[in-house]
């Protein structure tokens, strides 16, 4: 059973204003992701379930044309296949947990995240 390190991990600049570092398991990803003020995840989906918590800061989620603030100590659910988007209103830093794991970011195809 590996033991992880998050200080110890890579961190991965996704453009200037989002980088992440992630460990992935046989059977689920989870990513811990440094959002700074103004940054801005264009809008997708993906078949994977996502929890997303965040440990400081706030995020504004764009989910089926509404809008949701998840502030530090809160989580959101997002069902697999449901588009949504994301801006940073702060500094944040967010962990996000995918059931099943994210082979789409095993192989590189994640280009919403590096605009």
């Amino acid at each position: 059973m590996p033991l992880y390190d998050w200080n110890q991990l890579a961190e991965e600049q996704m453009n200037p204003l989002v980088s992440r570092k992630v460990i992935h398991t046989e059977n689920m990803t989870i990513a811990r992701l440094h959002l700074q003020q103004h940054a801005a995840v264009a809008a997708h989906s993906h078949m994977n379930e996502q929890v997303t918590t965040i440990e400081r800061g706030a995020l504004k989620f764009f989910i089926d044309g509404s809008e949701k603030i998840v502030r530090a100590g809160e989580s959101l659910t997002i069902p697999p296949h449901v588009p949504h988007g994301v801006e940073a209103l702060e500094d944040t830093v967010a962990v996000d947990v995918f059931a099943p794991r994210r082979d789409d970011w095993i192989r590189g195809d994640d280009a919403y995240l590096r605009k």
